[in-house]
């Protein structure tokens, strides 16, 4: 069942007259888009050392020019400092990255990734670019606007959110 966001909205519409539906054409296109990527890429990581989102906290530890505080990477992926930090012990525990003290800040470790982790990703990344990419060659000359929008989207997502006091409450202290 695939309705197109108009159609979505006009239902909810219908049965919420007066409530505003027109962020569903967004919301519905960037849930589904989501979806169809992880549809695309499940296959690569069925029977996987790693998953997906693991391999997407390896990634910048991978092409780190040194270690890095794990409050970085939480900041830079948008993700909250707890979900990094249990993850990482996660990886740790697998052998993927090492924590060791930090000598200018005792509450925060540096993350390096090991070898094992590095030869995952060297394996699996450049198998997921090359899903994606097979993914997305029907953009053709379209890529570019797209990727324009999706920016400006991002952007307008992150100031409404760095702007907005009650995501600012959520944000763990030293964040």
């Amino acid at each position: 069942m695939s309705l197109q966001p108009s159609k979505v909205r006009e239902q909810w519409a219908l049965h919420n007259p007066g409530l505003d539906t027109s962020p569903m054409e967004v919301v519905v296109l960037v849930k589904r888009a989501s979806a169809l990527l992880d549809r695309a890429l499940e296959p690569l990581y069925d029977g996987a050392s790693l998953t997906a989102p693991e391999l997407d906290l390896l990634i910048p530890l991978r092409y780190a020019h040194g270690p890095v505080i794990a409050r970085s990477i939480a900041d830079h992926m948008n993700l909250s400092q707890a979900g990094v930090s249990k993850a990482l012990s996660k990886l740790e525990r697998r052998g993927y990255i090492e924590r060791n003290p930090n000598p200018a800040d005792r509450r925060a470790a540096l993350v390096t990734v090991t070898s094992a982790g590095q030869q995952a990703v060297d394996h699996l990344f450049p198998r997921q670019l090359g899903i994606e990419a097979e993914m997305f060659a029907g953009l053709g000359q379209d890529r570019g606007a797209i990727v324009d929008a999706l920016t400006r989207l991002v952007a307008v997502m992150e100031r409404h959110v760095a702007d907005d006091p009650q995501y600012q409450a959520h944000t763990p202290p030293g964040a």
